[in-house]
């Protein structure tokens, strides 16, 4: 069984480290994308502080449509350009913004959401596979070290999808 260690590192970027580490253990060998995101989901909301949500979209040639998750019910469909996911999505560039009232086009599922980072997963052929989306009740939540905390997370799920093959 796998056990979510939290609170043991120093410091945040120490924090993602060790995280990244466990979500290496947690994927390693499942090919399933689905299990795997799950779970992923699962540790990240379990051992970050201060969020309310953390899940997947997955585009479906179309538009994102919610994946495995974890918080409150979400938004099921987004289309790419709109709100932060489909901005993340459609210019496959990390977005993190520090208070979603200031985001032209912010589409509220959760009204307790006050911050939100959200990373492009982007395949090894360029094609999109979605989006890695994580929120939280406070106003200016996430900074740089979260960004590439989240984006050295999110290295780690895509390539447990390759290495499960």
């Amino acid at each position: 069984m796998f056990e979510i260690k939290n609170g043991q590192a120093a410091n945040k970027s120490e924090h993602y480290a060790d995280l990244a580490q466990q979500a290496r253990g947690v994927l390693a060998g499942e090919p399933s994308l689905i299990a795997n995101a799950a779970n992923f989901a699962a540790l990240v909301f379990h051992s970050l502080p201060d969020l309310n949500w953390a899940g997947f979209y997955l585009y479906d040639g179309t538009e994102l449509v919610v994946g495995p998750f974890q918080g409150k019910p979400a938004c099921i469909r987004i289309a790419l350009g709109k709100g932060v996911c489909g901005t993340a999505a459609l210019t496959r560039q990390t977005q993190v913004v520090r208070d979603v009232d200031s985001f032209a086009g912010h589409i509220a599922c959760d009204a307790a959401s006050q911050s939100e980072i959200v990373v492009p997963l982007v395949k090894a052929d360029g094609s999109l596979l979605g989006v890695w989306d994580v929120d939280s009740p406070s106003i200016a939540r996430f900074d740089e070290e979260d960004r590439a905390g989240m984006e050295a997370l999110c290295d780690v799920f895509m390539e447990s999808l390759t290495s499960s093959k």
